[in-house]
């Protein structure tokens, strides 16, 4: 809040984006030295809520929204509903009865995901200058949709899910990685508009993949890319003719009986 306050938005923003890349791995670290307990996670969750929840909503109220009374209700709106959302996923993550396939999926969109698209209109600000994006209106109706999607249930996938990359998916995601590179040196609120972009673009196959997996039971405890293989399986034993046929309620024309020959 300190860079935000002295015009250095850049590092504010930049700061928010390390928060978000540390919160991914803090986790992993912490099994792999065997120092896990339940006051860091409480730490963690308290954490989370500043960086992801306090900070984003100071930068857009200082930013964007200055001197406005509405604009600071809404982004009180917004850092309850990370509050919430945190709490939620505390609440879920002690649930032992969970079916195996819900650890690859949250309810809702992460606390640092919500961070980054409550961003999104101050980042095109300091990429693009001012703009429709960055009027109230708009910035207002934004911070609201980030805080819906973190305390909604809408599925939304895990990077432990995605993270196990195929030997064919390999070259692709080096380009990809090339690419962003080059984007986050050159362009990068570019780069940040294309991955929230990208984020929200995923949300409805996100959707659709939880609700497949929900309604075959014998998958629940499959790998993510087990159950991939599977649907590609049973996407090639349907004819696309014949889905086509059974979706528009066509059906085939009855077999005309063979004429007899004629006498002459």
């Amino acid at each position: 809040m300190r860079l935000a306050a002295e015009n250095h938005i850049d590092l504010a923003l930049a700061l928010v984006v390390g928060a978000a890349l540390l919160d991914g791995i803090d986790g992993r670290v912490a099994r792999m030295m065997n120092a896990t307990s339940k006051i860091g996670a409480e730490l963690d969750s308290l954490a989370d809520a500043i960086n992801f929840g306090v900070v984003p909503a100071l930068l857009l109220s200082i930013t964007l929204m200055p001197g406005q009374d509405l604009g600071w209700a809404i982004v009180l709106v917004y850092c309850c509903a990370i509050i919430l959302r945190l709490a939620r996923f505390n609440t879920l993550s002690d649930d032992e009865n969970a079916p195996g396939y819900t650890r690859d999926f949250f309810v809702g969109v992460p606390a640092p995901a919500a961070a980054l698209i409550a961003l999104g209109p101050l980042g095109l600000h300091q990429g693009l200058g001012d703009g429709w994006w960055s009027s109230f209106p708009m910035v207002a109706a934004w911070t609201l949709l980030a805080a819906f999607l973190a305390i909604s249930r809408v599925p939304t996938s895990s990077l432990k899910a995605t993270t196990k990359l195929s030997r064919r998916a390999v070259a692709p995601a080096l380009v990809l990685f090339a690419a962003a590179a080059a984007l986050l040196v050159t362009y990068p609120y570019t780069l940040m508009s294309i991955i929230i972009a990208a984020y929200l673009a995923h949300i409805p196959f996100a959707w659709w993949g939880r609700r497949w997996v929900a309604a075959r039971p014998e998958h629940w405890d499959s790998l993510p890319a087990e159950r991939r293989a599977h649907r590609r399986q049973t996407s090639r034993r349907r004819p696309i003719i014949a889905k086509s046929q059974a979706r528009l309620g066509l059906r085939r024309p009855p077999s005309r009986p063979a004429s007899p020959p004629d006498p002459r």
